[in-house]
């Protein structure tokens, strides 16, 4: 085996499909997920966290916005090489998972609950799924382990108090590649935000598609006061956006919800740092 060094962060968008599964979800995360993803990748990830997503804005529905969490990794090696195809263990994947993240179609049957066999995929197989079935897409997104551009907020610390932050994938519409679609980014997108008060920190980075294939070509974070100061830039000034020769909406960031943007609201801090926080599925009593 030659197993490549190659430090990488990744980020999983999480979305919850209705509110009725979200205990469902976070239960399966904590007690199965957690546990099975220490035992497999402990030796090559470095950090490994939760952070829970706020709630969706006034209007963020038509930027995409998953409800549940961010999961992020920091890897020291491609984990999609042949290199890792043998695993001793197979991880617990229902595939009622798939339907309370939305990335399936959802039937309204829980298996768990209803007494019906469980069906279950490999954890492999199940975050390539998606895209083709009417569902968003399985967002797993690997990009450099540092941020590549510095656009804006480069002196901000700690000090400087707590950060709304909004951070979001976009995929350029098919037929548009990755070239125009950045040429649209960094002539339009980038200089607005970089000019608004309300905007505090701006970074962004190209996604590593060739790792996994996914989708989305670009990450792109900002931060901002609260809930408000976002409202501000990115509906009410963003209107002065130009909207690109290829967009098929009226409106900014004018991509497809989920499908060309997927966006996350989140604070500093992670709910749990799996590898010095987590001690198992304790209940509450």
């Amino acid at each position: 085996m030659a197993i490549e060094f190659k430090p990488m962060r990744s980020l999983i968008y999480v979305d919850v499909a209705r509110e009725d599964y979200r205990h469902m979800l976070k239960h399966w995360l904590y007690k199965h997920h957690i546990a099975d993803s220490i035992s497999q990748f402990g030796p090559y990830v470095t950090k490994y966290a939760f952070y829970p997503a706020l709630p969706t804005p006034p209007e963020g529905e038509r930027f995409g916005t998953y409800r549940m969490q961010l999961t992020e990794h920091y890897w020291l090696t491609n984990p999609m090489t042949c290199d890792f195809k043998n695993k001793a263990l197979t991880e617990y994947f229902p595939t009622d998972v798939l339907k309370w993240q939305g990335t399936i179609p959802d039937d309204g049957i829980v298996q768990v609950i209803e007494g019906v066999e469980i069906e279950s995929m490999g954890g492999d197989d199940a975050r390539s799924t998606g895209g083709d079935n009417g569902c968003p897409p399985f967002i797993f997104a690997f990009v450099p382990i540092c941020w590549e551009e510095d656009f804006k907020g480069l002196e901000r610390t700690v000090e400087d108090g707590p950060n709304y932050r909004w951070q979001f994938v976009i995929k350029y519409p098919n037929g548009v590649t990755t070239e125009e679609g950045d040429k649209w980014f960094y002539k339009e997108v980038a200089p607005k935000f970089q000019a608004m008060p309300e905007v505090l920190r701006l970074l962004s980075s190209k996604v590593i598609q060739e790792v996994n294939g996914c989708p989305f070509q670009r990450v792109v974070e900002m931060w901002f006061n609260c809930p408000s100061a976002w409202y501000r830039a990115a509906v009410e000034k963003a209107k002065d956006i130009k909207k690109p020769s290829w967009a098929q909406y009226d409106k900014f960031p004018y991509l497809k919800p989920k499908f060309e943007i997927s966006s996350l609201f989140l604070t500093d801090i992670a709910e749990s740092d799996n590898f010095t926080q987590y001690r198992g599925y304790v209940t509450m009593r």
